[in-house]
């Protein structure tokens, strides 16, 4: 079952990046299905964090997207490269966004290995932003899409997730950010008993 809009407009960003651990992350593009399970995730709290997109308020074309409802994905271009996906959280008009930085393929395994072009599969296939995408067949023109649609959407299966199984730490890739780089808001999934 799909994730209720109620979970992305809730209003602790952080709160959601780390209960984002463990839920499913599905794409359907071209009558193909693909998913993993979110193994890391990094918040990002709008206006008053400097490592934010919308940090001073600042809205631009691209960051638009990050001021509409909770339940829609930002997806943007870095290095004019890898599409980075992110899930705008919170009401209208306020940017939060968890990024999601890493997943463990669940569902289209083959296509997902084709995509990324590699002949095995394991953690380090889909362990960075870009690689999510990728794998995933994400792309920045899928910006704005709801995650309610058919299209990209969250589901959660039930997996149960231990405290000591997450792992805090401060984000990483933002050094421009003063001492924001020290908040720890970047959450990593270490293992689920029986998948990896």
């Amino acid at each position: 079952m799909k994730i209720p809009p109620s979970f992305y407009i809730k209003d602790d960003v952080v709160k959601i990046a780390r209960e984002l651990l463990g839920k499913y992350l599905f794409t359907h593009f071209n009558g193909i299905l693909t998913g993993g399970i979110i193994t890391e995730t990094e918040a990002y709290a709008g206006i008053t964090d400097k490592a934010s997109h919308a940090y001073g308020d600042k809205r631009t074309k691209r960051t638009e997207i990050m001021y509409y409802k909770g339940g829609t994905a930002y997806v943007y271009l870095c290095y004019g490269i890898h599409s980075l996906f992110n899930i705008v959280t919170n009401a209208e008009n306020i940017p939060h966004a968890v990024l999601i930085r890493g997943i463990f393929p669940a569902l289209g395994e083959e296509i997902i290995l084709k995509r990324v072009n590699k002949k095995k599969l394991s953690k380090e296939v889909t362990n960075g932003p870009g690689k999510v995408s990728k794998a995933l067949g994400i792309h920045f023109s899928h910006s704005g899409l709801s995650l309610s649609g058919d299209k990209i959407w969250l589901e959660d299966k039930g997996i149960k997730i231990a405290k000591n199984e997450i792992k805090i730490t401060k984000r990483i890739g933002i050094d421009y950010a003063g001492d924001d780089v020290k908040l720890p808001y970047r959450f990593i999934l270490k293992s689920i008993p029986g998948l990896f």
